[in-house]
């Protein structure tokens, strides 16, 4: 398989889970970028790997575990500033989505990798373990620590704004 044809079949997947990873669109456009920069020049050992497609995700929890890494990158950006649901009806659903979201986004980068790969693009324990370099009862430990974290952190964002509505 040559670069092209594996960015060609694979590029929107690895964006779509740069953006999960990063909670961040421009982030996540850059971060597949430099990545892709990286593996084009590597492409003979990507291909030997026998999985291209592993390696690359790899690289790209690498690379974003780096950026979290450096001092400076401590910043989220957003588009607009969001305290509280306005008064607006979103919907139940759209509202839940969104904490959701908000609630993953603070989970540490290697918690929210477990957990974006293994729910959101249906990995097998061995196959997470195998990207994120680790072995598969420690993705399920780390899974089990996400998970109970969001429970946690759900339910006080339950309590906080079921005491606001009072």
């Amino acid at each position: 398989m040559t670069f092209e044809e594996y960015v060609h079949s694979r590029g929107a997947a690895l964006v779509r889970f740069a953006r999960l990873l990063t909670g961040d669109d421009h982030r996540a456009d850059d971060l597949v970028q430099e990545v892709l920069a990286k593996a084009y020049v590597q492409w003979r050992r990507v291909v030997a790997a026998d999985r291209p497609d592993i390696y690359v995700r790899r690289m790209l929890v690498n690379a974003n575990s780096s950026w979290w890494r450096r001092r400076s990158n401590r910043e989220l950006s957003v588009a607009e500033i969001v305290d509280h649901p306005g008064d607006r009806d979103l919907g139940a659903d759209a509202v839940e989505r969104d904490l959701m979201w908000r609630l993953m986004a603070r989970l540490p980068p290697r918690q929210r990798a477990v957990l974006v790969l293994r729910y959101y693009e249906d990995l097998d324990d061995a196959s997470v373990a195998e990207i994120l370099d680790c072995s598969p009862v420690t993705v399920r430990t780390t899974a089990l620590r996400a998970v109970a974290t969001l429970r946690e952190r759900y339910r006080a964002s339950e309590s906080i704004v079921g005491a606001n509505r009072d």
